[in-house]
């Protein structure tokens, strides 16, 4: 939408108030930027409150109380944050960049009440943006009132010659209609036995239309890539919301050497203005291809990692138990990657001294890769390996997260957003060694926080109010679920900045307010260690400053 010149002049005037010129006689020292006025969380060692911050060539130079910096700072601007509070650049520990990005080209199936909206949402999304697939992603038959698969049927009828392709809400499950089975070969002479997947079949042996986890390859592996100029615009998109948000990094967990050459091409024109944290998808070829190239740590790119699926989605079933789902009689779940495999591909980063990342939803997923881990890392240890999500953990293997020093990467909304469900899937005793946070940063003294957008909202609040308050929106349940693995509102802010920052090596320079660190800042206009944990669904976001320069504004406060 093109901007009016009236508001363009409201906008160009209000930068005008809040970028100021300072220059005093007493001045002895000149620096690119000055933030002052305001309540500064620098979240050091010792948790300093300042109240103004010098940055210059977008390094922090001081920080310090208000009239000691201006008396001794000279700033070519002056960011008044008028009583706000500036805390260190909010981090995404665990995010899809790319998938989100496509996601804003696809058909929005996030929230719909029934399969039946789900489908007429596609149908109209084909009639605005034509294409040779129609693809989208977000239903969740957790939100309709049957909580069944769908089949494709509806899609068959709407789509009897148009290939279609709908993502569930987590990415591990799919449902196609037949000319997308007819095409992947699915439809006709049998459907082969996929390890690691499922391709759900009906009474009669055809399939219905529902691909689980590595089946979802099958069809995936054929649907065409949008045209470039449009990903390029959907990306920069997807770059703006996520400033607008106070978030000035991301771990994509989980891209082809093409996507990370994608990102890297941005940052080469200038266009990339977040830092990403980019995870090589576990193949033989991709780790031969990071192994080649070598780690690199860049200002805004950082590649040092492999991200491996250990396997599926509590959702969608998935996620790999040690016992039967106790909603599906004799069903344990499924394990996406062979063990011995995994053992050889993780030796190979070991040898390079690269990091693996690998999802782990169900305690007997995490077992196995804990077990692997614990053969290569052999006690404690600086690699930084990670496991994502740890949804269910045993007691037993809790322990061993601290023992072997393996950071748990976990995402808040991801309990708030399952704890309607979950324990249809796990039962009340084993549900109760799920989303254990708290227990888990207990383990190793750190936990890394992200959101798995566009698996969850974008939106920074609601993750540190879901770590804190383990409620949703509408303050459900009152005392929050599972109170007792909720984080304190310290340990949610330090998840989002400093043990981020950790978790990618970048703790030198990123994740606090400290002299020496990039000057990576998001400006609020409250302070969540301060208000309820719920509240702070209603504070808002002022500014995102990356390397002292304000990438985001928002200039008009009601």
């Amino acid at each position: 939408m093109r901007m009016k010149k009236r508001n363009l002049c409201l906008v160009l005037s209000g930068i005008a108030a809040m970028l100021t010129w300072i220059g005093c006689s007493f001045q002895s020292e000149r620096v690119d930027l000055i933030v002052h006025n305001g309540v500064v969380l620098t979240l050091d060692g010792a948790n300093t409150v300042a109240q103004a911050v010098a940055v210059d060539s977008g390094r922090i130079v001081a920080v310090g109380p208000e009239r000691a910096i201006l008396n001794k700072y000279a700033a070519e601007q002056s960011l008044d944050l008028r009583g706000g509070v500036l805390t260190p650049g909010l981090m995404d520990g665990h995010a899809h960049l790319i998938g989100y990005a496509d996601g804003l080209l696809e058909a929005n199936l996030f929230s719909t009440s029934s399969w039946e909206d789900a489908v007429e949402r596609v149908i109209q999304h084909q009639a605005e943006w034509p294409s040779e697939w129609a693809v989208g992603r977000g239903w969740d038959q957790n939100d309709w009132d049957s909580q069944a698969f769908p089949d494709r049927k509806l899609l068959d009828a709407a789509f009897p010659d148009q290939p279609v392709a709908l993502e569930r809400i987590d990415g591990h499950a799919m449902v196609v209609n037949a000319e997308a089975l007819r095409r992947a070969g699915l439809l006709e002479g049998g459907c082969p036995v996929v390890e690691g997947g499922e391709v759900v079949l009906d009474g009669k042996g055809l399939p219905t239309g529902v691909l689980i986890d590595n089946a979802c390859g099958l069809v995936s592996a054929i649907i065409p890539s949008h045209p470039e100029p449009r990903r390029l615009e959907a990306l920069l998109e997807a770059q703006s919301n996520l400033l607008a948000h106070g978030i000035v990094s991301i771990t994509d967990a989980g891209l082809s050497p093409a996507e990370i050459e994608r990102i890297d091409a941005l940052q080469e024109a200038g266009l990339l203005k977040l830092r990403v944290n980019a995870l090589v998808t576990a193949s033989d070829e991709n780790i031969a291809w990071l192994v080649d190239s070598g780690r690199r740590i860049e200002d805004m790119l950082v590649v040092n990692g492999v991200k491996f699926y250990m396997d599926g989605a509590l959702g969608s079933r998935g996620a790999l138990l040690r016992q039967p789902y106790s909603d599906r009689k004799g069903w344990f779940g499924l394990a996406t990657q062979r063990q011995a495999e995994f053992k050889r591909q993780i030796e190979t980063l070991y040898g390079h001294g690269l990091q693996a990342a690998t999802h782990c939803i169900g305690d007997s997923a995490t077992a196995l890769v804990l077990d692997a881990y614990a053969e290569v890392l052999e006690g404690p240890n600086d690699r930084r390996w990670r496991i994502e999500h740890a949804q269910v953990v045993s007691k037993e293997d809790v322990v061993r997260f601290g023992g072997y020093s393996v950071i748990p990467s976990v995402q808040p909304t991801h309990a708030t957003s399952d704890m309607y469900w979950a324990g249809e899937r796990l039962g009340r005793s084993r549900i109760r060694r799920a989303y254990a946070y708290q227990e888990l940063l207990q383990a190793l003294g750190m936990t890394a926080l992200g959101t798995d957008f566009p698996v969850e909202d974008i939106d920074t609040r609601k993750t540190f109010a879901a770590a804190v308050a383990r409620k949703d929106a509408n303050g459900f349940p009152v005392d929050g679920f599972q109170p007792e693995n909720a984080l304190t509102p310290e340990q949610a802010l330090r998840g989002m900045t400093q043990w981020v920052a950790l978790a990618q090596f970048q703790e030198n320079d990123l994740g606090t307010i400290e002299v020496g660190k990039w000057a990576d800042l998001t400006w609020m206009d409250r302070n969540w260690l301060l208000v309820d944990a719920q509240s702070v669904l209603a504070t808002r976001i002022f500014g995102t400053c990356i390397a002292g320069d304000w990438c985001y504004l928002e200039l008009e406060r009601q």
